[in-house]
């Protein structure tokens, strides 16, 4: 399968990029981009060229870190929570894989399709509307989804969205109301050159934007 090169900067009202006919749940390292859905400043600021994180984005942030409790065949890599924006990098693992939960770093993984492509955090490492169905705690204490396949890059961003949802809502005392925007965005990673290509794109946000106001 020929994959298409796309830009890592991503305009954050646009339809999601799924890849047509692609399986999210198969072993491989993705990229993500998730924005929020209205206003600029959810999650903070960025001052001197620093993220800032408020209450919020400090919950974001805890989140994303806790991908691998609830999809243990899931590392995570480097990301970053910016003031409207979550970028990140997660590599899946085929379900029998001795996985260190929690790994920062994750080896590219080899997918199958004739030519390379290229793909898109930190504050570092620690650093529409949510109307999707309700996860449902499988037998194995996995987070699933209706209509979505268990384990998948899909129900991994869908399990995040709900969950930092939920806990931002608690500290705001607004049940309800909705955080993020339907859709994401993803790139699938395909080689080191790529991997690398990410992390500086996802360190250099904060950089970014102090110059133009976004990133």
């Amino acid at each position: 399968m020929t994959v298409a090169r796309a830009p890592l900067r991503v305009p954050h009202r646009r339809r999601s990029l799924r890849l047509r006919g692609f399986d999210y749940s198969r072993e491989g390292i993705y990229f993500v981009t998730i924005c929020v859905r209205v206003g600029d400043h959810v999650f903070g600021d960025v001052r001197e060229g620093k993220v800032r994180l408020n209450i919020a984005g400090t919950a974001a942030a805890n989140c994303w870190l806790r991908i691998p409790v609830h999809f243990p065949n899931v590392s995570l890599d480097e990301f970053i929570v910016m003031p409207n924006h979550v970028h990140g990098i997660l590599a899946i693992h085929d379900a029998g894989d001795n996985l260190r939960v929690g790994a920062q770093h994750a080896a590219p993984l080899p997918l199958p399709g004739p030519a390379p492509v290229d793909v898109h955090a930190p504050a570092g490492r620690h650093g529409s509307a949510n109307r999707h169905a309700s996860p449902i705690r499988g037998a194995s204490g996995s987070t699933t989804f209706p209509g979505v396949a268990p384990g998948s890059l899909g129900a991994i961003v869908r399990s995040l969205k709900s969950a930092t949802t939920k806990r931002i809502n608690e500290i705001r005392g607004t049940p309800g109301e909705a955080v993020w925007q339907r859709n994401y965005y993803d790139r699938i990673i395909r080689d080191d050159r790529e991997l690398d290509r990410a992390r500086r794109y996802i360190r250099s946000n904060p950089a970014r934007w102090a110059e133009r106001g976004s990133a």
